[in-house]
């Protein structure tokens, strides 16, 4: 039965939310796996717009159970909020809907002024952190110091583990040295009030993602940024704090490598980057300003612009190789209607002339190459009523095509506007989500 990794397959941002919340139609439950309240998915559904940080996309599924993992960091405070604006968009937040691993680290106060001192401390040299406290938290979580989800069912622990985290800070934290946050008492009975209010969604996570794959139901493992942000994999420094690859759906969610069935990566139509680090087919000018503008290219967390480019295919094959892409969803085909020419990286080429065929280690050679490009017809037409690849222009089948056969990954999903009806459901998800258990595939929800 399968178990199905989503995973960003470029810097994050590629529409991860909308395929999450299509595959939770058909699904029996949904696991974030990793990261925290720096990511954050938009869905689109019926002309309504609801951003989700920390809960799975899922929510939005009256019968999907929705895990938030023991990989995830969680702020409490943030969390709260997010189960308090859905509950008043009359969405069903109970503890059988949603359950928290116990062991999920926690983002405290001093995680966030960490961050913020740690970026401005840099100066030109910023990662460009969204500042929430992810950072510090996975490096307390590395040295042992974290602070976890169960431990705000403990008085005595709790006060414990936050005076031992506190201690080696003592000197990056003096510039806040009288913020009242970072009193012990005012600190511990803020945490233990959040545990109240999340003491009946904490559970043995692993228990119950297990319970279900089990039973031969059907679990999506939800992740958040993308593979090139990842801090083994990605392009370091300028990543995220965990590993958003398909291979850490096991470790943040508890589950074995022959847990997983399909791992699908979605990547847009071209290229988009939030914050700092090599970027090489990095577009400015008009160009970048209007497919940002017709793309809505601005962070659902943060509402940073983001950095705009054309489609990357050496590092998507980097992507499809480093997480064994089965199946790709692409989305946002529709923003590049109306452009005559299109543009297509093939190849990097190197400061010194080289040529790349694959995503460069070094650093050095990454931060100076240049994208070398194959150039396509574009299209006029409006792509957002199509709803079968038959529907597509020619030159758009043709894109899609080369795509794919560049990628060496099949096209399960396009994405031709916001919503979640606008999409096409090609031949290649029918085989590769129909699985053994009978149950309708996505075609079949078209």
């Amino acid at each position: 039965m399968p178990g199905i990794v989503i995973v960003g397959a470029q810097w994050g941002d590629e529409g991860k939310g909308k395929v999450t919340d299509l595959l939770a139609e058909q699904a029996d439950a949904v696991v974030r796996f990793q990261g925290g309240n720096n990511a954050g998915h938009t869905i689109v559904r019926n002309g309504t717009s609801w951003k989700l940080h920390l809960i799975p996309s899922g929510i939005l599924h009256g019968d999907t159970i929705c895990v938030i993992g023991n990989g995830v960091v969680i702020d409490p405070k943030v969390l709260i909020e997010e189960l308090e604006e859905l509950r008043a968009r009359n969405i069903a937040t109970t503890p059988e809907r949603l359950r928290i691993s116990a062991n999920a680290h926690l983002i405290m106060p001093y995680h966030l002024m960490l961050d913020h001192a740690g970026e401005a401390k840099l100066g030109q040299l910023q990662i460009g952190t969204t500042r929430r406290g992810i950072g510090p938290c996975y490096a307390d979580k590395a040295a042992r110091l974290g602070i976890r989800v169960q431990d705000l069912l403990d008085e005595k622990i709790l006060k414990k583990k936050i005076i031992a985290a506190l201690e080696p800070k003592r000197l990056s934290l003096r510039p806040y040295a009288k913020d009242p946050r970072l009193d012990l008492q005012t600190m511990t009975e803020e945490y233990l009030t959040y545990g109240h209010r999340l003491e009946p969604y904490i559970a043995d996570t692993i228990r119950l993602v297990h319970e279900q794959l089990d039973r031969g139901r059907r679990v999506l493992f939800e992740g958040a940024q993308g593979a090139l942000l990842d801090i083994d994999h990605g392009t370091y420094p300028f990543v995220t704090s965990s590993n958003p690859v398909a291979g850490a759906a096991c470790i943040g969610a508890g589950v074995g490598p022959k847990d997983i069935d399909e791992v699908w990566g979605v990547t847009k139509a071209y290229s988009t980057r939030v914050g700092a680090g090599p970027f090489p087919t990095e577009l400015d000018g008009g160009m970048a300003d209007e497919i940002r503008e017709r793309g809505g290219e601005y962070g659902t967390t943060t509402g940073r612009a983001r950095r705009v480019g054309w489609l990357d295919l050496v590092a998507l094959r980097y992507a499809a190789r480093i997480n064994s892409l089965t199946a790709l969803a692409l989305m946002k085909l529709d923003v590049l209607s109306g452009f005559d020419r299109l543009r297509v990286c093939t190849h990097y080429r190197g400061a010194e002339g080289a040529r790349f065929d694959d995503f460069p280690y070094h650093q050095t050679v990454l931060h100076h190459a240049t994208g070398e490009y194959e150039e396509m017809s574009g299209w006029p037409e409006d792509l957002r009523e199509c709803r079968d690849e038959s529907d597509l222009p020619l030159a758009a089948r043709e894109y899609l095509q080369f795509l794919a056969e560049s990628a060496r990954v099949p096209i399960a999903l396009i994405g031709v506007g916001p919503g979640r009806e606008e999409v096409i459901w090609t031949q290649a998800s029918e085989s590769l989500v129909a699985g053994n258990s009978g149950s309708p595939t996505p075609a079949a929800a078209r």
